[in-house]
């Protein structure tokens, strides 16, 4: 069965603003991939409105926020209707506060794609005002939520909303449809620049408080050459003017020009045409900046305001696309801006870097991906069919409630696969909110060794049908960054063994040599968890001889190799330093009896492979 998603949005195209491109991006993208994707916005229905998305007329603003009073209702029936498996909620937005009021919503899973803050302007008063109204229908929003969208490390990280519920979030960043490019136009003689200009600045956004405007008026009209055209439309459309004519001297043309609204063929134009794109916002209310997407996509650099807490800076340090001005700081937007002007090759470097990063990184494609693996968590039993009988992790696991819930998430949010914890008698809430992060919990009724809660779940892989399994201990919140790159190695062997590399006790290298040694395996590391079974090692590591075993590492090993199957080991990257947590070297006596044992095992298996077993 089709998953199915209702977005609860503010705006949708031709409603011009980056939250509104991004929505729309993204419900085309699910739809091509086969998920059935609604979406309920504010507005006036349009006569060519697809099917899948309703509109909610608007009565009145309230301080920048839509009030429709047939939201609720609306809400309820697209619910009843579609029977979403998910509800995604864009916020800012007040009228997804209605979620908290009906029943019905409540039944649903949800998940928050968080844009912005509500910042509390020093600027504009009547936004504090709202926000202390606002803010506990938000964190209650937050609380019910099973999964929030940040879209930047930065934000996430400034974000004082967020702060109580950092557990539940991930970085997702906002994605761009490239193939949807509109068609090119001829722009107006009243919206180009002078033929004489010799650097085409442009700024595209709405005329409001923290869009920054002035700061870019008074730094280019003392540039001589230089001209900028501002695109947009709001409440500051007058006071701009007044500021604009202020700083042209009399009988000159103007050094900059507002051009009004524009058209997305129009806009895309003037990316074309511009030589730098710049954004000088001053508040974090400019989160991420998808207008930054647009210019990389028509190899524009970028000049943005260097503004802590927002994704613009880190954007544009990703993709090395252009430079960062110090906030509200006049003379480094002139220094900065004087610079691209006299060097050409600059602007070419930093334009095509940014293309390279928004085709590799920035693209709706890998956006679209990263939501729908949490989608799977919420919906399992709608999952794309590409996941069923494909990859399972395996988590082993005892009272280890800290972490659980953080590592099924980065499961979901980094590969496509099923996740199933086995539970060895835990007494906290490790069961609960593995269940409720979306894996199955398997809960044997004897006590187990690491190895045998491993096992079990390599069964229930068998079992099911899974073309392949990976173990994970249930303490490596660290480890499981690397999944993504580990699984490049899948086909490549039977079984593939993760090695970091960690600083390495005297004990534990005179171990490893010796076995080395005796059983002619050269690995790096014997007792990694981290590991991946294909079929065949299933096969193996789920015999009864596997079951005898203590540990998973050189007995396992010995059986696998006896088998003739194929052994690797990847030596992956690690970029939170690790401890080494194997208690076979907390101490001499510990390594002695494990080197005895295991040196038992591993001469018994050479004396079977003499006697062709």
């Amino acid at each position: 069965m089709a998953l199915r998603i209702l977005h609860v949005g503010k705006f949708f195209p031709p409603y011009r603003g980056g939250m509104e491109v991004f929505l729309a991006d993204l419900i085309h993208e699910q739809r091509r991939q086969g998920i059935d994707s609604y979406a309920l916005v504010h507005g006036d229905p349009e006569l060519d409105d697809p099917p899948w998305l309703e509109r909610v007329p608007v009565q009145f603003n309230l301080v920048y926020a839509p009030i429709a009073m047939g939201f609720r209702s609306a809400l309820g029936r697209a619910i009843e209707r579609i029977q979403p498996d998910v509800l995604h909620l864009h916020l800012p937005n007040n009228s997804a506060l209605w979620a908290l009021t009906l029943p019905i919503a409540r039944r649903v899973p949800w998940v928050i794609h968080w844009h912005s803050d509500v910042v509390v302007s020093n600027i504009k008063w009547s936004v504090a005002l709202a926000y202390m109204l606002y803010r506990p229908f938000e964190q209650a929003l937050l609380e019910r939520a099973q999964q929030i969208f940040a879209t930047s490390p930065p934000y996430l990280e400034a974000s004082n909303a967020l702060r109580t519920w950092r557990s539940k979030c991930a970085i997702v960043p906002l994605g761009l449809d490239l193939r949807k490019l509109p068609a090119s136009v001829a722009l107006r003689s009243d919206q180009g620049w002078r033929p004489q200009t010799e650097l085409r600045l442009l700024s595209i956004g709405r005329l409001t408080y923290y869009k920054g405007f002035e700061t870019l008026i008074h730094a280019v009209s003392a540039l001589p050459g230089v001209e900028l055209l501002i695109a947009g439309e709001g409440e500051l459309n007058k006071s701009l003017t007044e500021l604009i004519r202020q700083h042209t001297p009399i009988g000159s043309t103007p050094a900059i020009r507002l051009i009004g609204p524009v058209s997305e063929e129009e806009k895309h134009a003037l990316l074309a045409q511009c030589d730098v794109f710049c954004l000088a916002s001053r508040e974090r209310t400019e989160a991420f900046g998808i207008v930054l997407l647009e210019a990389m996509l028509h190899g524009k650099p970028c000049l943005i305001t260097d503004l802590h807490g927002s994704g613009m800076p880190w954007i544009v340090a990703q993709a090395h696309c252009g430079l960062h001005i110090p906030f509200e700081d006049i003379d480094a937007w002139r220094t900065g801006i004087a610079r691209l002007k006299h060097d050409q090759s600059l602007r070419q470097r930093l334009g095509q870097a940014g293309q390279r990063a928004l085709h590799r990184h920035f693209s709706i494609g890998p956006c679209e991906r990263g939501i729908a693996r949490h989608y799977s968590g919420l919906a399992p039993h709608t999952r794309r069919p590409q996941l069923r009988n494909d990859l399972l992790v395996v988590i082993s696991t005892h009272n280890n409630e800290s972490d659980i819930a953080h590592l099924i998430r980065r499961v979901h949010s980094l590969v496509q696969a099923h996740v199933i914890v086995v539970d060895n008698r835990s007494t906290d809430a490790t069961c609960h909110l593995a269940e409720k992060n979306g894996a199955r919990v398997l809960r044997p009724l004897l006590s187990m060794t690491s190895w045998g809660s491993l096992q079990t779940g390599i069964r229930y892989a068998q079992i099911q049908g899974f073309s392949a399994v990976v173990t994970i201990d249930a303490e490596s919140k660290y480890e499981v960054e690397e999944l993504p790159k580990f699984l490049e190695a899948r086909h490549q062997a039977d079984m593939v063994i993760a090695h970091f590399k960690i600083p390495e006790s005297f004990i534990r290298r005179m171990t490893w040599n010796w076995f080395r040694w005796l059983t002619g395996f050269w690995h790096a590391d014997f007792v990694s968890g981290f590991r991946i079974y294909n079929r065949r090692a299933m096969e193996v590591a789920a015999s009864a001889e596997a079951t005898l075993l203590d540990y998973q590492d050189l007995g396992t090993l010995l059986l696998i190799r006896r088998k003739g199957l194929r052994i690797m080991e990847v030596s992956l990257s690690m970029h939170t330093p690790k401890l080494d947590r194997s208690k076979i070297f907390l101490s001499w006596a510990n390594a002695l009896r494990y080197v005895v044992f295991t040196s038992l095992l591993s001469v018994a298996h050479m004396k079977d492979k003499g006697r062709g077993k």
